[in-house]
């Protein structure tokens, strides 16, 4: 995606861990590791992305690089915008101001802007409803807490598809199930920032994975192009 003297950003596919943790020591294969592989450098993380979440990630060449990068992401300086596919349909913009959980269970403070950019109407039968509707958000995390959005979403309960955490396990078997696909639907779609060395704007698009256009196309399938919604124009561009 981006690559200089300073900094590196590639698109990170979902199921890939960023570096070794003590939560999944069976893993061999991390991006960290990979990078620095290729590159012949050793590479300072700036930011995170959980093991499912796909999309636009940076990282720095050198210390200070990163330092600065992370004071301008703690300014609110870097533009972040994530795009998730979750339960039910979200007609209004939510601005949310909630506490969600850090990794030992504490409240932080925190808040997300959400979006919606298009629903979807599948004609399969979930629980009571003859149907299974989804809408798909642009989410803006205004603060930098652990799950972030899937706390928040799922507090909405507009939970993320296929979040094995703290997503709808019985919408995620109805994807594993019936539509043949297994990863979570979370995507780190925008990254705009300050270059910290040179001052430039950069602004990145990443790519979706491969299993947003799996889905869509199963949309397609079931229900047409003419009612397959906006939506489907913007994981296809």
């Amino acid at each position: 995606m981006f690559q200089d003297d300073h900094l590196v950003v590639v698109n990170k596919p979902p199921g890939l861990l960023v570096h070794r943790t003590a939560i999944a020591e069976e893993e061999t294969l991390f991006l960290l590791q990979i990078l620095r592989d290729q590159l012949g450098k050793y590479l300072y993380p700036i930011h995170r992305l959980d093991r499912p979440t796909s999309g636009a990630i940076a990282f720095a060449f050198s210390s200070e690089v990163a330092s600065s990068f992370a004071q301008a992401m703690e300014r609110d300086e870097v533009v972040k915008v994530y795009h998730s596919l979750v339960r039910g349909w979200v007609d209004e913009v939510v601005d949310l101001d909630y506490p969600v959980k850090n990794e030992k269970g504490k409240p932080r403070e925190a808040n997300s802007l959400f979006t919606p950019l298009g629903h979807i109407e599948l004609p399969i039968a979930f629980g009571r409803y003859e149907t299974s509707r989804y809408t798909l958000l642009q989410c803006e995390p205004k603060t930098g807490r652990w799950h972030q959005l899937r706390q928040h979403l799922a507090h909405l309960r507009h939970y993320i598809i296929n979040d094995r955490v703290h997503g709808d396990g019985k919408q995620n078997r109805l994807f594993t199930e019936r539509l043949g696909v297994r990863e979570m639907f979370l995507h780190a779609r925008y990254l705009e920032f300050s270059h910290p060395v040179t001052q430039e704007r950069v602004s990145l698009l990443a790519d979706y994975p491969e299993h947003w256009s799996c889905f869509y196309d199963r949309c397609i399938e079931l229900c047409g192009v003419q009612n397959s919604s906006s939506w489907g124009f913007c994981i296809k561009k």
